[in-house]
């Protein structure tokens, strides 16, 4: 382990762990999205939970919850480390959030890029049904 360095401490306190701090600020901060007004609006979609229960853009965050956001084709699982309000590098995120997404959810994610898209060679035309059966079955995963 390095040890801590001058600059090292100007910027953890630049990064400061808050009190309070909204969800939406929080998930934009630690650069699970790339906006705030996208952050909030996928809120107000409903693809952001935390437990079971799907979460407004206002709601305040705590350390230690665990963070639902669902990303298609999968949802992610983000344990809060610790809280800020002010954007980072994504080198300095990684002490503010841990990914635990299940392992057989990042499998999926994995399939999908791998099948997920479809060629068809130049001049072949269009799948027949049984073609079509087969996709879907691939795709269904089975």
């Amino acid at each position: 382990m390095r040890s801590l360095l001058k600059s090292d401490c100007v910027l953890w306190t630049l990064y400061m762990a808050e009190d309070k701090v909204r969800i939406d600020k929080w998930l934009w901060a630690v650069r699970i999205f790339k906006t705030r007004s996208l952050a909030a609006e996928e809120c107000a979609k409903g693809h952001v939970s935390i437990g079971d229960a799907h979460v407004k853009a206002s709601r305040e965050l705590k350390g230690g919850e665990i963070v639902k956001v669902r990303i298609p084709p999968i949802e992610r699982h983000y344990l809060v480390k610790q809280l800020t309000i002010r954007r980072m590098s994504a080198q300095l995120a990684v002490d503010f959030v841990e990914d635990v997404t299940p392992p057989e959810t990042l499998a999926l994610l994995d399939a999908v890029k791998a099948y997920g898209f479809e060629s068809r060679p130049r001049g072949v035309g269009r799948p027949t049904k049984r073609d079509r059966r087969m996709i879907d079955k691939l795709k269904d995963g089975e």
